[in-house]
Formats: C-alpha cells, structure tokens, sequence
C-alpha cells in the first residue's frame, strides 16, 4: 500500500526560514514495509531508508514543475545529490506503516538540505531521522551557484510552503 500527498505547509512561528526539524512538512509518502525492507529478523533493513528518500524527492520535485530528468535542457543545470546521511531511533519491522515526511533544511550558495523524518504510523514513533544534500551543477557537473529560479523555490519552501 502506498499513499503520496503534497501538503502546503504554514510559515515558521518567527517567519524566517525554517531548518530540518522546525521546517514545514513539504511533502508525505506512506509505505507499509515489505520483506524486501528487512532482514532476516524481519526488521528494516538500514539501507532500505535511501531509497524511499530519493522517491520522495523525486516526486516533490516532479510536482513542482522541477522534473530532474530535464533540468539541464530546460534550464542549462541540474541537481546531484553529494551526501546522505540517516540516524536511526527504533526498529521498524515488517509491515510496518511508515510515512515518511520531506522537509527543507539549510540551504546554502551552491548547495541545500532536505530533512527526512520516518513514524511509525501505529504508534507515531519516529523511527529514524535522515538528510541529503544537493548540489546544483552545471551541465559539465561543476559546481554552480544555486540558480535564482530555483533559490526562489527553496525560499518559498522554507518559509511557507510548497
């Protein structure tokens, strides 16, 4: 079973941008785990988490007229990502719901976060906590300055939502 939403979220309480925790939920994905998340114990497996993150991101970026497989031709740069990195809270299991929240984090000059956050849907525990930066590059993959169209993005994202 899966469910995808785009949420529209509130500013932050000061209005200046939020960052990873405290940022707005931008987007959802709900997935209950499968035996191809876990191990043999039938708890998730650690690396299953990057890639339901990835089809978050590309999802969110699909919806907001960002479609990452053309962005180098339509706007002569592109996103790659640069790190990922996932703190794990408690066992999640075999099916498990779990959703899985998109938040914005620091977003820098050529670079920007997004904050993961994974619950248990039964008991709203958070069962692990990730983030990925991404770089905007041109289309040789050099590092660029984060693009005015996109910065603005980022920006509305960070203080009031997609």
């Amino acid at each position: 079973m899966t469910e995808s939403t785009l949420t529209a979220p509130a500013a932050s309480a000061t209005g200046e941008p939020a960052t990873g925790t405290d940022a707005p939920v931008l987007h959802t994905h709900t997935v209950r785990l499968g035996y191809a998340d876990t191990d043999p114990a039938g708890i998730l497996y650690y690396a299953a988490w990057f890639p339901m993150m990835e089809r978050l991101t590309s999802e969110f970026f699909l919806l907001q007229g960002l479609r990452q497989d053309t962005l180098s031709e339509r706007f002569g740069w592109w996103m790659v990502s640069r790190a990922t990195e996932c703190e794990y809270l408690a066992a999640a299991r075999l099916h498990d719901q779990v959703r899985i929240e998109l938040r914005i984090g620091r977003i820098g000059r050529s670079s920007f976060r997004f904050a993961f956050h994974m619950i248990r849907i039964d008991d709203d525990v958070l069962v692990a906590r990730a983030a990925t930066t991404i770089v905007t590059v041109s289309p040789d993959q050099d590092r660029v300055e984060i693009p005015t169209d996109l910065r603005a993005h980022l920006t509305t994202w960070a203080t009031v939502g997609a």
